[in-house]
Parts: structure tokens; C-alpha cells; sequence
């Protein structure tokens, strides 16, 4: 294994010199122009002494070379001893104790097993720089965010840090299928080569393993939710093994995606009944032989009873049966199931806003101590902007874990420039009331509202094999703000931005103003172009690109008629009182504030809310005119985010800024036809003329309800 890392790592140094084409990712590690810094950091890479030893403080060692090449353009001096012209030492605080003081030992014990510190230590009259952890891996973190802070030029060998995660499980979803496609992915084929796995090893997969474990990313779930039984097989088993090997001294578990009915897939049983002893039995034994190829197995993902995916329904049993099944079976190895809670069904007679409260709320406390459901940030599916869910509050003896979306299914998917953090830190931050009045959707996540142990923050993957990864290059943004989201969900995402262009942009002051502004308008742009006002799920059948709030036919709640319900007296869902009534499923203090159309945010306003074209806003127009000024807005930001990205070409690489260039000429355009296609859409019901302060929509209504984009990516395979 040591000699097939140094081969990989020998891989990646020489990809580092290729053209600045988004592969480096954020570990870039340009050349230092701050000759007090650069002269600070010849300095200590002058001798870094290791404690101990490790397979983690190996890709230490790789990493360290890489950076200090690229950096500073010479090698780290690795000491053979500890005090011989040492200038850095790394271990873990057991390794260290004999050097560190006491308080210092008390500090890093308290930071858990993947918290850090880092700093100054005298000792036998010298000064050396220390990063410590308790485990290797948070040594690993230490360092990564040590060459952070020099990327970013705000290294000080004086200051003292310590952090820790306030999330247990900060993991990436793959949707990938074991055919290499991706279900809502835009960024090329999976990453994934199950065909050439075990033999071959894609060097592709340690360069992803850094990149996680420089955010602190440490589970991943490698297989759909939509799951394929196979994955389950020995023979899949046996592939997943390599993986979780070579992701190991990162710091990284590997999950898998469980289909409900494999006992009958796989194990040739007449059911997948829960509470079958057959079935309980076949779990027991599936587990005990993953964990005899995967010792440190993180354990399942499942979806069940959803989009037409098998559950503990057909049954008659209830998913705190169906999970606990495989709960019990992963126990006894400290295995982890995570129970998806997007369950929702067009033959139940109810808002699919209510159906997972429904669904869970009386199950709270009946799921075993080792499951955690994992929570969608919005009720309905990772809309651009979506209310809180309500889940988060409505229960208290069960652990809850967030999902969040990476990548853009709703959002312009690969074409479009959209950071994601503002969205994700708006949730976070929301208010639930419960289980305390000051509690937070972030509070509920990290056990410090909840009280629960076992915490989670998921993240769908946007990763794929286009050479920048994620397909547009501010993808990548939205994988960095995650991995740092979900390692301290109280950041802004501001401070996440400024990092990220650091690390990827250089340092120039214009650059990261203008970059900055143009990163965080983005996310209320696509909102106002696409779903203003609380609008939701208008967009295309199927692939979900692009406008078309005229969807109807089949079943309902996949239309878009379902949810803005216009007509010539209004638009908008009423879930008040009057309506579904699903805003009792949030605490008293929310459903009475937004029960009111007057108090509600007018973010939401038409998520609750059924209101006549004529009502009037808090600016004082209507609704109707609000409608089309929101429009209007967002394709005026997007068409400045092109100027003001094109007025950066002098500052940035040519590669990378041709790249972004393009896209943004293409989000124009995009920006837009949503607005043309939905004023024209809702002015045939509004029945009234378009705002005089806006740009009229161009074009006929016919035209763009003609268009069809059947190689659009995103649609699902159907072979």
C-alpha cells in the first residue's frame, strides 16, 4: 500500500504543473509572493520531526512535498530526530505529552478525536511550531488547515489555534450507479470505475481523498439511493474494500447504499418482510461479511418507500421496523444505518409537504440508538429556496441528520454560477422554537439543541469526471463551503468564500472584492430569476431544467401546477389553516407569524400563502408587479456578474477565466428564458400588463412551452 501511494502522490505532483484548468481544486499551492511568509515558511519546512508513526502521517509527508514544491519551490526537510535542527513537530498528544504542558494536554483533550491544535512550544530553551491532535487523522486536519492559513496569508507562527468538528459525520452522497452514470449529475460520468475495481486504481481517487480530508469530509456513500442490490455482493464488496483501504489514512469511512428488498434480490428470499427472522438473519450475515473486508465500515444509507423504491410498506410495517432491522445488524460492529426521510407518495391524499412528518413524527423514539434519519433541508426536494424543514423540532428522541444538495439539480445545474452557502447558512440559522425557544436548524444537527450524540451532515455530491471535477468551476465552491459548513455550521458563508478564492484566485485585492460580491448575489439571483416570492417546483419534467411552470399530467405532485396553483384569482399553495394546514407541523410561534400573509417573510410568502394578484406587498405594489420586478431583478444581477467578471480577465489565469466567462454568458441566457417563460405563463391568468419598470419578457408563450432538451443531463437512465 506505501508503494502504491508514493505512486499516486508521484501522479498528482505531475498533474500539478498542468495548466490551471479546476483540477487542482483548492489545493493549488501557488507560489508564495510574500517574501516575509515565504522566508517564515523556508524556515520551518526546514525540519519537520514526526512523533510516531503512521500510514496517516505518510500522506503527511506527500502532502507537505507537494505544497512546499509549489510554494516555495523547494523540498521539506524531514528530521530523523527530534530536536536536530527541528523546527515543526507533528504527533498526537500521547506522542507529545512528554513535551506539551499540562494545560496543553488538558486543551487537546478536550477537542475530541478529530479536533487539532497547533502552535508555538518552548522547550529546552527553543521555540518550535507543534501540531497536535489525539488521533493522526487530527494531526492531518492540523496541517491541512496550516497550509490553509499560509495559502491565505494569514499564517502567524506566534498564535496558537484549536478546532474541532461540531458534526460526527460529515459526509458526501454519491448518486452514482454501478453503470458509471449519475442520477441529477452534471458534471460528467461517476469517479467510480467499478469494471476496472479491484485491480486498477484511478490516481483520480487519492486526489479526491485530499481534497475531502482537507475539509474535514470523513464519510462517504459511494452508490445511489435509487440503490442496485448488487453492491451488496461479494464480488462488490471486495472493490469497495480498495477503496476504503486507500481512503483510510485520510480519516475516511466508506458507506454504501442498501436497496430494502435485497434478502429477495440477492439472498433468494420470498420477502424482505423486516420482522421476518429469515430476512433479520440475512442482514446479520451481508454485515458480518462486509466488515470482514471493511473492518472500519461505516455502515447504510437507505431510501425506501419513496419515488417507487421498496420499503417496509409493502408490509405493513413502519420505517422504525424497517431500519431497525438493519441497525441491529450493524450494532455489534458500531456500524451506522441513516434512514432517509424523503418519503412522500402521490397515492396518499396530502401535501407532500406534510407526508415525512406524517410519516416520522409518531415513530420518534422507536428507531434504535444507532440510526440517524437523514433530513432534507426543505419538505418538498432542495428547492432554491425552500422554509426550514419541519422535522427539525418536531421531534426529540431520535437522531436527526441534515441533507443537503451540492449539486445543482434545481440551482442551473453545471451551466450556472450559484454558491450555495448562503442558502445552506439560511437554514442553519433558522429559528424552530423548538425543543428550546432559541433553538437553531444547526443547533437541532450538532447535539447542542437536540442533545443527541450521533450527529450528521450530509451532502449530495456535484463531483464527476470532467478534469475540473464538478463541471463549472465554481462547483467547487459549493464542495469546499459544505466540507467547511459541515465541520462548524455556525461559519458565514462570506468567510467560506474569502478562503475559497484565496485558495483558488491568488491574492489580489480587486479579484477577491469583486469575485466575493459576484459569489454571494448568486444564490438571490437564481432565486429571483427562477422562484420568487415562495414559488417552488416549476421547472422541466424529468431532467428539471429550465422553466416550465405549464407541467400537468400524470402524477400530480411531480406537475408543476400541483404547487403554484395559479388561476385568474390568484397564485401561490395555501398550507395555512384554510389549506393543507401544513404549518402546524412548525411550532405555535412560526405557524402563527406565517399564518399572516402580512408578517410572513415574503421569501415564503407563496409557499403558505394563496394570494390574489392584487395584494399588496410591503413595498406597496402588488403582487403581480412584485412577481415580475423579482423576474426582472435577477436577470439584471446575472447580467453584472458577467460584467463584473469580465472586468477581472487582467487578474486571473487565462484558462480559468474563459472557462467562467462562457458559463456566465450562458446563465444569461438561461436567466432570461425563465423569467420570459414564466411572466408570459402567469400573465395568461394575472390577466394584467407587465410592470412599467421592468424589461418585457421577449417572445411567445408557444415557443418556449415547444422547447425540449431530451439529452439534457439529469435524466434518469432508463435501460
Amino acid at each position: 500500500m506505501k508503494s502504491l501511494l508514493t505512486f499516486l502522490f508521484s501522479f498528482c505532483l505531475f498533474f500539478a504543473a498542468v495548466a490551471k484548468d479546476g483540477y487542482e481544486l483548492w489545493l493549488d499551492y501557488r507560489p508564495l509572493e510574500n517574501a516575509n511568509l515565504k522566508t517564515e515558511v523556508d524556515r520551518l519546512f526546514s525540519g519537520v520531526f514526526f512523533f510516531g508513526q503512521s500510514p496517516t502521517y505518510e500522506i503527511i509527508r506527500k502532502e507537505l512535498e507537494i505544497s512546499s514544491q509549489q510554494m516555495i519551490e523547494k523540498a521539506p526537510v524531514f528530521s530523523m530526530e527530534r530536536l536536530a535542527k527541528t523546527q515543526v513537530w507533528m504527533g498526537t498528544r500521547e506522542e507529545l505529552s512528554q513535551v506539551l504542558g499540562l494545560d496543553q494536554q488538558v486543551q487537546i483533550r478536550e477537542l475530541g478525536e478529530d479536533g487539532y491544535w497547533r502552535g508555538p512550544i518552548d522547550f529546552q530553551g527553543k521555540t518550535y511550531y507543534a501540531i497536535v491532535g489525539n488521533r493522526p487523522v487530527g494531526v492531518l486536519y492540523g496541517v491541512f488547515d496550516w497550509l490553509k492559513s499560509i495559502q491565505t496569508e494569514t499564517f502567524n507562527p506566534k498564535t496558537e489555534k484549536s478546532d474541532s468538528p461540531k458534526v460526527k459525520l460529515r459526509m458526501l452522497n454519491h448518486w452514482d450507479n454501478l453503470d458509471r452514470t449519475v442520477e441529477r449529475g452534471y458534471a460528467g460520468f461517476s469517479i467510480w470505475d467499478w469494471h476496472k475495481l479491484p485491480g486498477y486504481i484511478d490516481p483520480r481517487y487519492i486526489d479526491y481523498a485530499r481534497a475531502n480530508a482537507s475539509l474535514g469530509i470523513n464519510a462517504v456513500s459511494l452508490t445511489n439511493v435509487n440503490a442496485n442490490a448488487r453492491i451488496l455482493t461479494t464480488d462488490f464488496m471486495k472493490k469497495a474494500k480498495v477503496l476504503a483501504d486507500l481512503f483510510r489514512p485520510y480519516g475516511i469511512k466508506v458507506f454504501l447504499t442498501a436497496r430494502f428488498s435485497a434478502p429477495m434480490e440477492i439472498g433468494g428470499l420470498k420477502t424482505a418482510d423486516p420482522l421476518d427472522p429469515a430476512v433479520s438473519e440475512f442482514w446479520k450475515k451481508k454485515t458480518d461479511e462486509m466488515y470482514s473486508f471493511i473492518p472500519d465500515f461505516g455502515g447504510y444509507l437507505v431510501k425506501a418507500n419513496s419515488e417507487g423504491q421498496p420499503g417496509p410498506h409493502e408490509y405493513q410495517r413502519n420505517h422504525a421496523e424497517g431500519a431497525n432491522v438493519l441497525a441491529d445488524a450493524l450494532a455489534p460492529h458500531g456500524g451506522i444505518l441513516i434512514w432517509r426521510a424523503f418519503v412522500y407518495s402521490h397515492e396518499i391524499d396530502e401535501d407532500r409537504h406534510k407526508q415525512a412528518n406524517l410519516e416520522f413524527e409518531p415513530l420518534d423514539g422507536k428507531f434504535r440508538d444507532n440510526v440517524i434519519i437523514q433530513v432534507k433541508n426543505g419538505a418538498i426536494d432542495f428547492m432554491p429556496r425552500e422554509p426550514f424543514h419541519p422535522l427539525f423540532g418536531a421531534v426529540k428522541n431520535t437522531n436527526l441528520g441534515m441533507e443537503f444538495q451540492i449539486t445543482q439539480e434545481y440551482l442551473g445545474q453545471a451551466t450556472q454560477l450559484v454558491y450555495l452557502a448562503p442558502m445552506w447558512e439560511e437554514v442553519l440559522r433558522s429559528q424552530t422554537y423548538r425543543p428550546t425557544p432559541n433553538s437553531t436548524v444547526a443547533g437541532i444537527i450538532d447535539g447542542t439543541d437536540s442533545g443527541q450524540k450521533l450527529t450528521l451532515m450530509a451532502g449530495v455530491s456535484n463531483i464527476g469526471t470532467d478534469r475540473n471535477w464538478t463541471g463549472h468551476l465554481f462547483g467547487q465552491a459549493n464542495w469546499f463551503a459544505f466540507g467547511r459548513q459541515a465541520w462548524d455550521p455556525y461559519l458565514t458563508s462570506a468567510e467560506v468564500a474569502e478562503e475559497w478564492i484565496k485558495m483558488t484566485f491568488g491574492q489580489k485585492p480587486e479579484a477577491l472584492v469583486k469575485i466575493k460580491e459576484i459569489m454571494l448575489e448568486s444564490r438571490e439571483a437564481a432565486v429571483n430569476y427562477m422562484t420568487p416570492l415562495g414559488l417552488h417546483h416549476i421547472m422541466g419534467r424529468s431532467h428539471h431544467y429550465g422553466p416550465a411552470p405549464w407541467v400537468e399530467g400524470g402524477r400530480a405532485d411531480w406537475t408543476s401546477l400541483y404547487y403554484h396553483l395559479a388561476d385568474s384569482l390568484g397564485i401561490g399553495f395555501d398550507r395555512t389553516g384554510s389549506g393543507s394546514n401544513a404549518i402546524a407541523q412548525y411550532a405555535p410561534e412560526i405557524a402563527k407569524a406565517w399564518s399572516d400573509p402580512n408578517q410572513i417573510p415574503e421569501k415564503y410568502l407563496l409557499w403558505f400563502h394563496h394570494l390574489p394578484w392584487d395584494f399588496k406587498l410591503k413595498s406597496g405594489k402588488t403582487l403581480w408587479e412584485g412577481i415580475g420586478l423579482h423576474y426582472d431583478l435577477g436577470v439584471k444581477t446575472a447580467r453584472k456578474m458577467e460584467a463584473d467578471w469580465k472586468s477581472l480577465e487582467a487578474d486571473l489565469d487565462s484558462e480559468q477565466f474563459d472557462h467562467v466567462r462562457q458559463l456566465l454568458a450562458i446563465q444569461v441566457q438561461e436567466a432570461e428564458w425563465w423569467r420570459n417563460a414564466c411572466l408570459l405563463y402567469f400573465q395568461t391568468f394575472a390577466n394584467r400588463p407587465f410592470p412599467a419598470e421592468i424589461e418585457k419578457p421577449e417572445g411567445d408563450l408557444e415557443y418556449y412551452k415547444s422547447l425540449d432538451f431530451p439529452t439534457a443531463p439529469g435524466i434518469r437512465p432508463r435501460w
